[in-house]
């Protein structure tokens, strides 16, 4: 225990003046006593009780000043205090790859399942937001305690084209901005840099290179990003240029590379395609059986880039996991950090000695009015 103002635990000198001051008057008043020629027939007289009863008013206010000399003295305590602005956002991937069947029913259902059990099993209070993304990415659910308000958002993800990591990771950078003031916004001038939509990667000319500096040097803020993809960056700022500004934030970032490596067919829910999708317009991507056919490159859009997640949670201090399957994924985001970092803090602990101290000093008032008519 530490004391703000030790000084004020002087005041515990009032209390041997006090007791005295005390033992002075009961010698006093034992040489003005009347001598009695029968001791005997005084005790016959007197009620009786017994002797602590006229020391007990005295010994409470002794105590209630020593605990409240302890209260101005303003103690603390080191305790692990929950911190109350940490914020987890969910970045979910919804390009229509999700749709894969390879994972019964098919990516989405559950990954949403996945993520719904997630919020769900949350503490009460903690502090959640949701960025989806394809061919961009948007803010869908800003960081919130409501976790109703996230679960019907979960439930009512729907699919479209493309796959831009990198720019889910800034909506989740700038959502975090929102609540901590520690974190610097992004902004659009990062989003711009990735010219106007097209995929930029390591290899790409002018890209920059991957930061070179520990993620976390000075320390993490507690606020989190966990991002769920089943693919490849294809649109947008590339997923370790959008790390290094999650470095120089100090923001973790835990990646989820979701399904297996087999090409399969898609099968996608009304309610999971969207609107475009739904009028028929799927794209040169995609047979007439909604079996996938791979583009350019030799790099299946139905596989994740597991190297670059890995590279993107190494840089940023976070955490990689792999998920083929629906008990696999709910393993991973069972083992996901939950929203309850704490940190050493000092707390002021004076209002209970203050309680404490006004109770002893009623008692001993009440004590010596009940007790005052036995000398």
């Amino acid at each position: 225990m530490t004391f703000t103002w030790p000084l004020a635990l002087l005041l515990t000198l009032a209390i041997p003046i006090v007791l005295g001051a005390y033992l002075l008057a009961m010698r006093r008043r034992r040489k003005q006593a009347v001598s009695y020629s029968s001791v005997a027939l005084l005790r016959s007289v007197l009620p009786r009780r017994s002797r602590w009863r006229r020391h007990l008013p005295l010994a409470m206010l002794l105590a209630s000043l020593a605990v409240l000399a302890v209260a101005a003295a303003r103690p603390q305590l080191t305790r692990n205090v929950p911190i109350g602005r940490t914020s987890i956002i969910l970045a979910l991937d919804v390009s229509l790859s999700m749709c894969a069947t390879d994972v019964d029913p098919n990516r989405l259902a559950v990954a949403q399942q996945a993520a719904r059990d997630f919020v769900e099993n949350q503490p009460a209070g903690s502090r959640m937001g949701l960025v989806v993304f394809s061919g961009f990415a948007q803010l869908a659910v800003p960081p919130t305690t409501d976790h109703q308000v996230l679960v019907e958002a979960i439930d009512g993800l729907t699919t479209g084209r493309g796959t831009a990591i990198g720019t889910a990771m800034l909506k989740a950078l700038d959502a975090i901005a929102e609540v901590n003031s520690e974190v610097a916004p992004v902004g659009d001038a990062a989003a711009s840099a990735a010219g106007g939509g097209s995929p930029v990667g390591p290899g790409s000319p002018g890209a920059p290179p991957p930061p070179s500096r520990p993620a976390g040097a000075g320390g993490f803020v507690p606020d989190i990003v966990v991002l769920l993809t089943d693919g490849a960056n294809t649109r947008g700022i590339a997923p370790l240029d959008a790390a290094t500004l999650a470095v120089e934030r100090r923001v973790r970032v835990y990646t989820i590379g979701f399904g297996t490596a087999q090409p399969v067919s898609l099968m996608c829910s009304l309610q999971q395609l969207g609107g475009d999708l739904q009028r028929g317009s799927l794209g040169s991507g995609f047979g007439a059986g909604g079996g996938f056919r791979a583009g350019g490159g030799g790099r299946s859009p139905l596989q994740a880039d597991y190297g670059t997640l890995q590279r993107v949670a190494d840089e940023t201090g976070g955490a990689a996991y792999t998920a083929e399957d629906a008990a696999q994924l709910g393993r991973v985001f069972a083992d996901l950090p939950k929203d309850v970092t704490v940190q050493k803090r000092l707390q002021e602990v004076s209002a209970p000695f203050v309680a404490l101290g006004a109770l002893l000093a009623a008692a001993a008032i009440g004590a010596s009015i009940r007790w005052s008519a036995y000398p």
